[in-house]
């Protein structure tokens, strides 16, 4: 039975590497194609065809297209049966043969249980499903991993690791306090971070490791500016700190030499969570780096930076910090209360099977 599943499992995979490789060649083609065609010299008397052949042509890019999304189902589909027959080996052999030579971004996103939980884990998936080599490290506010995060994270099409730990409840925040008040997210990033010491090895493996909060928005160029990391790198971040953005400065030599923001710029690193990502092979040579729960507003990446790196250890990206590749987005609290008006009317509220 075993050696059948093996077989099969094969078979998939072959499948799998074929029906990419022939996507992107049809690709490839027609765009050389058109290519061709679009650069052909015109006299006059041409133009009178040029109307119809461009016509002709997106009518093409329309048939291509489809085709490359029945493509895509397919190939979904393979990829979900090749991890139900063999889970253990499926993801490190496509990375191997998908990209072999990219960097692996570790990305650390600590999460709670609240309404717009799942509507925000969703729209953070999306993005990270348009990004290559990355693995996702989940880590939920609990005693246990919850089943809407877990069968969340199995239909995500993404490289996962799903975890949990819950935050002491003394240091827990109420609805009604501001979000400053008490540190969020310390415990489930240490958490990673941990996962990260006891699963890889500085002489083996490497990336870059950055933590993204399930509430940010993050532009797709932010993630190939973070993949080459040397050790630490910076940029900054939209809509943080009640200002348009906090950014590091640059002094006339090109590196850091200070911060914009309203909150302590004198903080030894003066930028938000979504502002950094450290080299995977740093975090691993150190084996008591972490984020402390005791630390002062505004301290958290002070204390995790000051761990790692000197200031003028810190790599300016996002065109030397002049663009805007991530924003501290919240969404708005879901307001419930017409559930209980409902009840309070002897009517039933909505159905609490359906997972929102």
């Amino acid at each position: 039975m075993r050696l059948r599943t093996v077989l099969t499992t094969k078979k998939l995979f072959l499948i799998y590497v074929l029906g990419t490789f022939v996507a992107v060649t049809i690709v490839i083609f027609n765009l050389g194609y058109w290519c061709t065609s679009s650069t052909d010299v015109k006299m006059p008397h041409d133009q009178v065809y040029e109307d119809s052949s461009l016509i002709q042509q997106s009518k093409s890019l329309l048939v291509l297209q489809e085709h490359l999304r029945q493509w895509e189902i397919n190939l979904m589909a393979t990829e979900r049966e090749l991890k139900r027959l063999h889970p253990e080996h499926t993801d490190s052999i496509l990375r191997k043969y998908m990209s072999p030579d990219l960097p692996v971004i570790y990305i650390i996103t600590p999460t709670y249980a609240r309404p717009v939980q799942k509507a925000e884990l969703t729209r953070l998936s999306h993005t990270f499903m348009l990004v290559r080599n990355i693995h996702w490290i989940v880590i939920e506010d609990a005693e246990k991993p919850s089943d809407l995060v877990r069968n969340f994270l199995k239909l995500s099409r993404l490289k996962y690791t799903h975890l949990s730990i819950a935050t002491p409840s003394s240091y827990k925040m109420s609805s009604s306090d501001p979000s400053w008040r008490k540190p969020r997210g310390v415990l489930q990033r240490n958490e990673g971070i941990a996962w990260l010491h006891k699963n890889l090895n500085q002489f083996r493996d490497g990336g870059v490791v950055y933590f993204a909060d399930d509430d940010n928005t993050y532009d797709l160029q932010l993630f190939e500016e973070m993949r080459y990391t040397q050790r630490a790198s910076v940029w900054p971040v939209g809509l943080v700190g009640y200002l348009r953005y906090e950014s590091p400065v640059l002094g006339k030599n090109g590196q850091v030499a200070g911060w914009f923001t309203y909150w302590k710029p004198e903080r030894p690193f003066a930028l938000d969570m979504a502002g950094f990502a450290v080299n995977l092979k740093l975090v691993l040579q150190n084996p008591a780096v972490k984020f402390n729960l005791n630390a002062s507003r505004g301290e958290q990446e002070s204390y995790f930076l000051d761990q790692l790196v000197k200031l003028s250890d810190l790599e300016p990206k996002a065109n030397n910090c002049t663009k805007i590749l991530v924003w501290h987005t919240r969404t708005e609290q879901a307001n419930l209360k017409n559930e209980d008006k409902l009840v309070a009317k002897g009517l039933r509220g909505s159905d609490m099977a359906i997972e929102v």
